[in-house]
């Protein structure tokens, strides 16, 4: 079986750059990957964050998709539970109207930023509901198949494009595993948020053996994580060193991973809650070229996968491009 290569790009910006100069590299790294053949490319959401500079992945979108010709660009993703799913679907029909059959949706599970952040994008209130809840709806507002029942029937997320955006839910656990397989969307599984192989493989099993034998489309599961690539095995291990996962633990129960103990200790006081912050070492994926397509090659037979989606994030763009460049040259010469 054959693997599929795709890239989720956070927008990184590093100390000293300007925002013009972060944004510049994603849409450098972009139409590098679109050369390189790689099959889609995301960017992420974040909200109050400094260090990354996507806040709007539909306004970022927009200008990838007019930077480029071939390759899906999507969100990875677009935090739906702050939003109104009959304006998120108009934003995308609008993106997929401008480039047929390359805008992705993909619906993400987490706040995106910080509690404050959070009470920012949601202070107009209104009737709380699940995300499963939106998801379907945002759905039905994409394909245009409101039911009579609906309170809102009869009105349409216009424009309606040739092809809407293929709409796909992200996660990080067995319940959006459910979630996903119920909607009948594909299912992107983020283990360099949760690499635990029992998770991830019952996610996946789960989402397989739920997902409707009726339905017009087939699971697709794919794996998002995070990889190193070096020229040699011990400038990846360097490179990975400082890689660190960072667990804020809350009383209420909800556990959530920032990207740093600053960040962590910054979302307690925010929440107002008892916490406990988890630091350890980051499931990174490392190695030469030879030695991470090794290890991809394994994960994917073992989860059963075709697509890998791949963030590296290392300090530094021109090693963030390299490492993109070394894992397609690997793949490439596996084809070959």
């Amino acid at each position: 079986m054959g693997v599929k290569l795709s890239i989720l790009d956070q927008s990184i910006i590093e100390p000293g750059e300007t925002a013009h100069e972060a944004f510049g590299h994603t849409i450098e790294l972009v139409q590098r990957a679109e050369k390189l053949g790689y099959h889609r490319f995301w960017v992420s959401e974040h909200h109050d964050s400094e260090g990354v500079v996507g806040s709007s992945p539909e306004v970022l979108i927009s200008h990838l998709l007019a930077r480029t010709e071939r390759i899906r660009i999507g969100s990875g993703g677009v935090m739906l539970q702050h939003y109104s799913p009959y304006k998120v679907a108009e934003n995308f029909n609008v993106l997929a109207a401008l480039a047929p059959g390359r805008v992705d949706l993909g619906i993400g599970r987490a706040p995106g930023g910080l509690p404050r952040s959070t009470r920012a994008l949601q202070q107009e209130g209104g009737v709380k509901r699940t995300l499963a809840e939106k998801l379907a709806e945002l759905d039905q507002y994409l394909h245009d198949h409101l039911p009579e029942d609906h309170p809102l029937y009869g009105v349409k997320a216009l424009p309606h494009p040739e092809e809407p955006a293929a709409l796909y839910l992200l996660g990080t656990s067995v319940a959006s595993a459910e979630v996903a397989a119920k909607q009948g969307v594909p299912y992107v599984f983020a283990q360099f948020i949760n690499g635990d192989e029992e998770v991830i493989e019952k996610a996946f099993a789960t989402y397989r053996e739920q997902f409707p034998a009726d339905q017009a489309r087939k699971p697709e599961a794919i794996l998002a994580l995070s990889v190193i690539v070096g020229d040699t095995d011990e400038e990846a291990k360097v490179l990975a060193s400082d890689a660190k996962v960072v667990k804020i633990h809350l009383e209420s129960g909800n556990t959530l991973t920032v990207k740093s103990i600053e960040s962590a200790e910054e979302y307690g006081r925010q929440s107002q809650e008892k916490y406990r912050i988890e630091v350890k070492e980051a499931n990174v994926i490392h190695g030469s070229k030879e030695t991470v397509r090794e290890k991809l090659l394994a994960i994917q037979a073992r989860y059963g996968v075709d697509e890998l989606i791949v963030t590296i994030a290392v300090k530094g763009f021109a090693k963030r491009l390299r490492g993109y460049e070394l894992l397609q040259e690997a793949f490439a010469e596996q084809a070959v």
